[in-house]
């Protein structure tokens, strides 16, 4: 019988399999960014989307009371802000949140025992899907660090103004202030430039969308590098048109924009646009503008960052 022929099995040497695994890290390597970047613009899509329905909340409540809610409300002088509910509290009816709204006793202050469920009701429409902030309650402390009332968190803030407004300010030249009441006939500077609210991360500064309790102190978030830096209860909702993303400020920025989005943040405008501004943290043309953008008659100018 003729000599069986065995066919010998041959399998990969060490080399081809090194060639495979490296072509496979190349190609995962270069696939990694392309999927990292849709899935960000997913997530600013669905961020944008929270701001228009947050304008659209405004535009809704100042229809129902001509004019648009106030920044938070308060009978006290500062630094106290009395009951304190900002103008998050105010717009949950329209926001499809008439539940929360109801139970919320505006009587009391923020931090009455009565007003606990309220405040503690998770509402993804003010998180922000790029902020890395934990859709729980958290504690809002005082000065030394007692806690005063728990609340939930808020990935956007709105604007009292430029530089020259504080978010304590008991009168500033923006739209949302202590007690304001301001009328989109005020806004005389133009609605496409006038900024209603933006970006504010919940990981640079522990912000809340219910209000301003009096009390506490707002602390810098846990991705801040000023991490011992606080600022006043009203900044827990509120913020000036100065800065965006500032890292090298002593006060940590808690009172300016921020965001995780790469390069900037989006801005709500009083006509109900949304529009991504890059980061300002230095002196100069951009930086005035950007003060423009927050005022509503000041009759200053905001060209460049249109």
């Amino acid at each position: 019988m003729p000599a069986e022929h065995h066919r010998i099995k041959r399998g990969f040497t060490l080399i081809e399999l090194l060639v495979v695994i490296a072509i496979i890290a190349v190609l995962t390597a270069l696939l990694l960014p392309a999927v990292q970047q849709a899935r960000e613009a997913a997530r600013r899509s669905q961020c944008r989307n929270n701001l228009k329905q947050i304008g659209l909340a405004f535009h809704n409540y100042h229809g129902a009371f001509r004019q648009f809610p106030p920044g938070f409300v308060s009978g006290s002088p500062p630094p106290a802000t009395g009951k304190g509910w900002g103008w998050g509290a105010f717009i949950l009816p329209y926001l499809d949140q008439a539940a929360a709204y109801d139970q919320i006793n505006f009587s009391l202050p923020m931090q009455a025992t009565a007003n606990a469920a309220p405040l503690q009701t998770i509402l993804p429409v003010f998180l922000c899907p790029t902020d890395l902030v934990n859709p729980a309650p958290f504690s809002l402390q005082d000065a030394s660090g007692n806690a005063v009332v728990n609340v939930t968190p808020s990935s956007y803030a709105a604007t009292v103004g430029d530089d020259a407004s504080e978010v304590d300010d008991t009168f500033c030249n923006g739209v949302f202030y202590r007690n304001s009441s301001t009328k989109l006939a005020d806004i005389t500077d133009g609605t496409s430039t006038t900024v209603l609210a933006g970006d504010r991360s919940w990981a640079m500064t522990n912000g809340s969308w219910a209000g301003a309790p009096d009390g506490i102190v707002v602390r810098a978030g846990h991705l801040n590098p000023w991490s011992t830096a606080t600022a006043s209860p009203a900044a827990l909702g509120l913020v000036h048109n100065n800065w965006i993303n500032i890292l090298n400020d002593s006060d940590g920025g808690l009172d300016d924009f921020s965001s995780l989005h790469y390069g900037g943040v989006q801005l709500l405008f009083a006509d109900g646009s949304v529009r991504f501004l890059a980061d300002i943290t230095v002196d100069g043309p951009l930086h005035k503008s950007f003060w423009a953008m927050g005022t509503r008659d000041a009759d200053d100018v905001t060209s460049g960052l249109e």
